[in-house]
């Protein structure tokens, strides 16, 4: 029971500390203690308007002309000469040395010995049985059959032919030509152009007042603290009303064009023409004739005839004997001889002779030439810039408190004459202008 009694003894402290600072929080805490004539009868501000004004400044510019003099430079021409020198080249000659040297010369003999083995020889015996079989023999006999054949005889005629040629001719004409040539032609078009010339307006924003703890009592008669929103306030808020307007701009531009003019001309061609004329031509033409020919037919058929003969045949039989042979045995031994050889070797002696080349050497002299440089000149023109100022405005309101509101609802109106010109206060943050973000581009 004491802790229950100290818990509420310091809840009702912290709700005394809380009213005794809610001037802190413009008073969100404890807005039954505000003044009753809070609105006044009228409200006026400042507000800031946007003045642009067109100036030229003077800017100087670097142009650079070309400026011809005359300078003199060193030229080296190449000149050659002859030079002799002697030189040496090796030359190679070839001699012999002798050397003994010991070989080994393999001798080989040969012996024999008696080897032992068993053969099969074959042992063949030829037979013979009776075998029959049957051929067919042909039997050719000849007849007579008539054949019709067709004989092509050639028959020579004459007969005329008209015979067609082209003929070419030259024929010289008058014609006009079209030429084509550029010029370039101004044309003048129109572009629309959207520019911003909105304005101010300012419009009341109501803002949510904060959280804060309070005590309450639950169903069992407990004190509990749980979070109350405060009641808000209304604040004016500067607002850019865009008014977009396209206007039209020339522009000028040189657009080529293709200009046509006829020019005569002579042409010379060339016409075919055709010409007929009758040929004689022989023709030759083959004329088709009948013949009739007994042509002798050979026939063939076969007869039957049973033949008898003797086929001989073989047989083999395996027959083992016992044979001996001499096996050749081949033995080899080194023997130690001494040889002679001439070995060749090479000797380097120097020969001199006598080289002439052509040896480079540079001759100055001096050329003239001429030079182009560019001599650098500063030029002013006048560049338009436009500056943009503000200039404050008075803006006065006749019935500010228009809700009605009997409570302290225009408790944080203070605040709009800290507004900065150029800045716009939403929800606690600064957001920039229409100015500043570029709203004003066209």
């Amino acid at each position: 029971m004491k802790r229950l009694i100290a818990g509420v003894a310091v809840l009702v402290m912290a709700m005394s500390a809380g009213v005794a600072n809610a001037n802190g929080l413009c008073g969100a805490c404890n807005y039954n203690c505000c003044p009753p004539a809070a609105c006044q009868p009228s409200c006026c501000y400042t507000t800031c308007k946007v003045e642009r004004q067109t100036c030229y400044r003077t800017v100087y510019e670097t142009v650079c002309e070309p400026q011809q003099y005359t300078a003199c430079r060193t030229v080296y021409d190449t000149v050659y000469e002859d030079v002799q020198q002697t030189c040496y080249r090796t030359e190679y000659e070839q001699a012999c040395r002798t050397e003994t040297y010991a070989v080994q010369r393999p001798v080989y003999e040969t012996s024999f010995r008696e080897h032992t083995y068993t053969v099969q020889r074959p042992v063949y015996e030829t037979a013979q049985r009776e075998c029959s079989y049957q051929v067919q023999r042909p039997v050719w006999e000849t007849h007579q059959r008539q054949v019709q054949r067709v004989v092509c005889r050639p028959v020579t005629e004459t007969i005329n032919r008209q015979v067609c040629r082209t003929v070419y001719r030259n024929v010289t004409e008058t014609v006009n030509q079209t030429r084509c040539y550029t010029v370039m032609r101004p044309v003048t078009t129109y572009h629309t152009v959207r520019r911003d010339c909105g304005q101010w307006t300012c419009q009341p924003v109501h803002i949510p007042g904060p959280r804060v703890p309070r005590v309450v009592c639950d169903p069992c008669g407990m004190p509990r603290v749980c979070m109350v929103q405060c009641p808000g306030y209304t604040v004016q808020r500067r607002v850019w009303c865009p008014n977009v307007v396209e206007q039209q701009v020339p522009c000028t531009r040189y657009v080529p064009q293709v200009v046509q003019q006829n020019c005569p001309v002579q042409v010379c061609r060339v016409v075919p023409e055709q010409v007929v004329e009758n040929c004689p031509v022989q023709v030759t033409r083959l004329q088709r004739d009948v013949v009739t020919e007994n042509v002798p037919v050979r026939v063939c058929r076969w007869v039957t005839e049973t033949k008898t003969q003797m086929v001989p045949y073989q047989t083999c039989r395996m027959v083992a004997e016992q044979k001996v042979c001499r096996v050749p045995v081949r033995t080899c031994r080194m023997v130690t001889e001494e040889r002679t050889r001439q070995i060749p070797y090479c000797v380097a002696k120097q020969v001199p002779y006598t080289v002439t080349h052509r040896v480079a050497k540079c001759v100055p002299r001096q050329e003239n030439y001429t030079v182009t440089r560019m001599v650098a000149k500063t030029v002013p023109r006048q560049v338009a810039y436009e500056v943009c100022r503000l200039v404050p405005v008075t803006v006065c309101n006749d019935n500010p408190c228009n809700t009605g509101c009997s409570d302290c609802q225009n408790s944080g109106t203070y605040e709009s004459n800290y507004l900065t010109p150029g800045t716009i206060y939403e929800n606690g943050n600064i957001q920039p202008t229409p100015d500043e973000i570029g709203g004003d581009e066209a």
